[in-house]
């Protein structure tokens, strides 16, 4: 069976952007400070961050996490990434807007997905090749498949600071979720927490 796993880096209070995204603030206003762990990265986050990055064999996003806009598409946006994105692994984008696959250096391929987020899990699910499959986010997008039962792993990279408004983790997620921690490490800008979801 294929692991599905999801990475999120958030704050103590449980937002992973804050308010007002843009093309400009792509996190939202504050959001970028949830990442200084991973920016400028202790010992003990370094093998976190290969654990997570040299893992997954495909990954699911939402529109929001690949690009500002809404509605059709403007075809000259390739992603917040420039040439060669993070990812080296197909990526498979939720989105109502149909789009040619769009294929970057590195790796990474672009597949933009209108079926819906079950269509979007069975195929990144085919191309993993037995790999896991990542959910990268944004909030909504894992919290719907927090809500499915999909994700069989969270990792939350909690960073000690608050933001108070933005996009929260967990939002419209049933008291019924079960999350069993089975690892902790941290750092002087992190804490990250593996929990088994059932």
């Amino acid at each position: 069976m294929t692991t599905v796993t999801c990475n999120i880096s958030t704050s103590v209070d449980g937002f992973v952007a804050g308010p007002r995204q843009s093309l400009q603030s792509p996190i939202g206003e504050g959001g970028a400070r949830l990442h200084e762990w991973h920016l400028e990265p202790e010992d003990a986050d370094l093998a976190v961050i290969d654990e997570w990055q040299s893992t997954p064999g495909a990954y699911v996003m939402g529109r929001n996490m690949f690009g500002p806009g809404r509605g059709e598409w403007d075809l000259d946006w390739r992603g917040w990434w420039g040439d060669e994105p993070p990812y080296h692994a197909p990526v498979f984008v939720l989105t109502h807007h149909a789009r040619d696959p769009l294929a970057m250096d590195g790796g990474t391929t672009f597949s933009f997905v209108t079926e819906g987020p079950d269509v979007a899990l069975q195929q990144a699910k085919a191309a993993a090749g037995g790999k896991s499959v990542e959910i990268a986010g944004g909030a909504s997008t894992i919290n719907a498949y927090l809500q499915a039962g999909a994700i069989n792993e969270l990792h939350m990279h909690i960073a000690p600071m608050v933001l108070g408004v933005g996009e929260r983790l967990f939002a419209d997620v049933s008291a019924d979720l079960r999350l069993e921690p089975v690892q902790a490490i941290s750092s002087p800008r992190v804490t990250h927490i593996t929990y088994r979801v059932g």
